[in-house]
């Protein structure tokens, strides 16, 4: 039975990554939550746990607002669901380690960052760039996520302010072992070559230069 569920929650763990995704047509995401619900309620029903009724999208039936008939067709009707689900289940002769496999192999984790706001006195614009970074073994992990940000002390795109997130995917098991994860941000000045400089005639403007890092 401990198999028969580390199964299923594998399973489920994979299949919520998909629907936290966003990126799943309207059709297979109304599918991929009818599975989604099927399995847990297979599984409390092998756990000896209490029978949840859904209607067809899959939500919970109030029973406040649902008449007593309609609660008992919906009772049978998932019953004899689970019923064929546990014959399709016993006829096989192995159990199924596909989802183990999917879930060691696949990526199935993401990191969700919000940048709120940049403090730091350069004069000039600037450009973000911010990954993970692996100290132990000094290799950066994920791509950069650039934000470019004006010398105002805004973002370069006004109508992106309150609104930097990036969400950095693609992060397996092998990721979350890791003894240590830094969030980097590095800073690159654009403007004069140097700061200092006051005369128009002697600096070119849109140069690229570092100007700081921080980690997290």
């Amino acid at each position: 039975r401990f198999q028969q569920v580390q199964s299923m929650m594998y399973d489920l763990m994979e299949w919520r990554s998909q629907l936290l995704s966003g990126t799943l047509p309207k059709d297979e995401l109304k599918e991929l939550k009818q599975k989604v619900t099927s399995k847990i309620d297979y599984g409390n029903k092998i756990l000896e746990l209490d029978l949840i009724v859904r209607d067809e999208d899959g939500n919970i039936l109030d029973p406040d607002k649902t008449s007593v008939i309609s609660l008992f067709h919906a009772h049978e009707e998932a019953t004899n669901k689970i019923i064929e689900r546990i014959k399709e289940e016993m006829s096989k002769d192995q159990p199924d380690y596909a989802s183990y496999s999917r879930m060691s192999s696949s990526p199935t984790h993401s990191l969700y960052v919000f940048v709120r706001n940049f403090v730091c006195r350069i004069g000039e614009d600037a450009e973000l760039f911010m990954s993970l970074y692996d100290p132990q073994k000094l290799t950066v992990i994920s791509e950069n996520y650039l934000v470019r940000w004006g010398s105002r002390g805004f973002p370069k795109e006004i109508d992106m302010l309150n609104n930097l997130k990036v969400v950095f995917t693609d992060l397996g098991n092998k990721d979350l072992s890791r003894d240590k994860i830094y969030l980097v941000c590095q800073i690159v000045r654009v403007g004069r070559m140097d700061l200092k400089d006051s005369n128009s005639q002697k600096y070119t403007q849109g140069l690229r230069r570092p100007f700081g890092v921080a980690g997290n």
